[in-house]
């Protein structure tokens, strides 16, 4: 078979952008196992002591503490919003509602740190700096465009004539997207859920701007750490959100295929 000097090329990019993304997974996870009190690779012996430092810390797991359930109420929110944005986008003919679809995909074109600063001056005047409603508020906003983005993408491959047919049975619209719609894009749903939740683990830069005090997210309480002191903590947590990055993206491609199978 001749393999021509083009696709050679595309191969050779492509490997490259794929090093360049693992490569520093590659040397953070050792890090976290170093022994040494400072940031070192290769480490110069392996130990767990900065995954018991973090999970023995007080401040380290209310941090993570609060970032895991601002999560999960972000995915408790995001998820029924997007998916019923997502459902008028389809099925609207109306320009006003597919111009709803660009306000609702703004937070993930706009810069993070246009909407962190634009976050920060709306909190500041109605009191939601530092809690945790206006952490979920503010995850919930930047978790919608992945959402309504997943649950399109199912509603474009689902038959909207299996709902027609059960509406003129009787059923009303909501309970024939119950009924029908929603059993057959549960995968696409389930992956707007899953993103959501890690959009809302990761975030740092609004978190940055709007939280403290109480509810510190664990990404802000990194970068804090990062400034003051840097030791393999850092790397212990960076591997272990990689780890449920990883998980959850593998739940997600599981969901899908259970679905189409």
């Amino acid at each position: 078979m001749r393999v021509s000097i083009p696709s050679l090329l595309l191969w050779g990019f492509v490997g490259l952008v794929l090093l360049y993304l693992i490569v520093p997974i590659l040397i953070v996870m050792p890090m976290s196992f170093s022994d040494a009190r400072f940031l070192s690779f290769p480490p110069p012996a392996w130990s767990t002591r900065w995954y018991e430092a973090f999970f023995t810390s007080r401040n380290w797991m209310a941090a993570a503490q609060t970032s895991l359930l601002v999560a999960v109420l972000t995915a408790l929110i995001a998820t029924p919003l997007g998916t019923a944005a997502a459902y008028a986008i389809h099925n609207s003919t109306s320009r006003l509602v597919r111009s709803l679809q660009i306000v609702l995909l703004m937070p993930m074109m706009v810069p993070i740190i246009i909407v962190a600063i634009g976050v920060f001056f709306v909190y500041a005047r109605t009191g939601l700096l530092a809690t945790r409603a206006g952490l979920v508020l503010a995850d919930v906003m930047l978790s919608l465009p992945y959402v309504i983005i997943a649950v399109l993408a199912g509603l474009r491959g689902f038959d909207m004539t299996q709902e027609m047919v059960a509406r003129s049975l009787g059923m009303n619209r909501l309970r024939s997207f119950m009924a029908v719609t929603l059993p057959q894009i549960k995968a696409s749903v389930v992956t707007g859920a899953l993103f959501a939740f890690i959009t809302a683990l990761d975030e740092t830069i609004v978190a940055l701007f709007i939280s403290g005090g109480r509810y510190q997210t664990l990404t802000k309480r990194m970068f804090t750490a990062l400034r003051d002191e840097i030791d393999p903590t850092i790397a212990a947590i960076s591997s272990l959100l990689t780890a449920a990055s990883f998980l959850i993206v593998l739940l997600a491609g599981a969901s899908r295929r259970n679905s189409d199978a």
